[in-house]
C-alpha cells in the first residue's frame, strides 16, 4: 500500500518543479521582452524621412575632406532649379570660409556636422563639438545651423537631448548613395533614384569620386519623378511632429 502512494509524492514533485520551471521561463521573456519595449520607447530618435504628401526630397552633402567639387555640386543641382543642404564640419569651415559664403548666397542650406569629424561618444565635450560650428557658420553667413548630421551616423540619447536643448534636429538619411566607396556614377544614381519616394533624405558628399558624374542622372530621375530636390527646412517639420521609432518625422494632426 505504500509504494502508490510514494509514486504519487514523486510524481506531484516533479509536476511542481516543472510548473516551477515554466514559470521562471515565462515570467524571464516576459520581463525581458517588456525591458525591451521600455528601453525602445525612451530611445530617442533622429529624423531618417519625412511622412508627406509633397512630392519633395532632400538631397544632403557631407563635407569634411576635400572641396574642389562643391561649386559644380551646386551649378548642377541649380541647372534644375533645385536646392540642396551641405553639413560642414568645423576643419572643412576653417579651410574653406569663402566656400562657406557662397554655399549660403546662392541659397543653400547649412548644417552642422561637428567639430572635429570624430565619434562623438569618446569626446570630451560634446557641447563644444556642436557649439564651435554653429558659431563658425553663424559669423561667415549670419545665421545658426537648426540641423546636425554626427559623424558616422553615430547617436545616442545623450546626443539627442543635447541638440534639442540648442533647439537643433538629429538628420540622419533614409537613401544612402554609398558614393564615398568608390561606385560609379551610374551605381550611384541607381542607389538613389531607385526606390526614391516623397520625403526621403539622400546622404552623398561633397568629395566622392564620381558625384559630379551622378548628379546629373540622379537630377534627371528626380524631375522624371515629378518630384523636387528641397533644402532640409523646406521638408522637415519645425514644430508639432512626431518622430516614430523608424525615424520617420510625422505632422501631428
Amino acid at each position: 500500500m505504500m509504494i502508490p502512494i510514494v509514486i504519487k509524492k514523486r510524481t506531484l514533485i516533479a509536476v511542481i518543479v516543472i510548473i516551477a520551471i515554466l514559470t521562471a521561463v515565462i515570467l524571464g521573456v516576459s520581463l525581458g521582452t517588456g525591458s525591451a519595449e521600455v528601453g525602445a520607447k525612451n530611445r530617442k530618435v533622429p529624423v531618417y524621412s519625412v511622412q508627406t504628401s509633397e512630392k519633395k526630397v532632400a538631397l544632403t552633402f557631407d563635407a569634411a575632406w576635400g572641396a574642389d567639387q562643391t561649386v559644380k555640386i551646386m551649378d548642377a543641382v541649380e541647372k534644375y532649379g533645385f536646392k540642396c543642404t551641405f553639413f560642414l564640419t568645423g576643419f572643412w569651415i576653417d579651410e574653406n570660409p569663402e566656400l562657406v559664403k557662397e554655399i549660403a548666397s546662392r541659397g543653400h542650406l547649412i548644417g552642422n556636422h561637428s567639430e572635429s569629424h570624430k565619434h562623438l561618444n569618446e569626446v570630451a565635450d560634446l557641447n563644444a563639438e556642436i557649439d564651435a560650428v554653429n558659431a563658425e557658420i553663424n559669423t561667415l553667413t549670419g545665421a545658426s545651423p537648426k540641423y546636425f548630421r554626427a559623424p558616422f551616423g553615430e547617436y545616442d540619447n545623450n546626443m539627442m537631448s543635447t541638440l534639442e536643448s540648442k533647439g537643433m534636429q538629429g538628420v540622419q538619411w533614409s537613401i544612402d548613395s554609398l558614393d564615398w566607396k568608390g561606385l560609379s556614377a551610374a551605381e550611384i544614381a541607381e542607389r538613389v533614384v531607385n526606390d526614391l519616394e516623397p520625403g526621403d533624405i539622400v546622404l552623398m558628399h561633397n568629395a566622392s569620386d564620381h558625384i559630379v558624374e551622378a548628379l546629373p542622372l540622379i537630377l534627371l530621375s528626380i524631375q522624371n519623378k515629378g518630384l523636387t530636390a528641397v533644402r532640409l527646412d523646406e521638408m522637415l517639420y519645425s514644430e508639432n511632429y512626431t518622430v516614430n521609432s523608424q525615424g520617420i518625422q510625422i505632422q501631428n494632426q
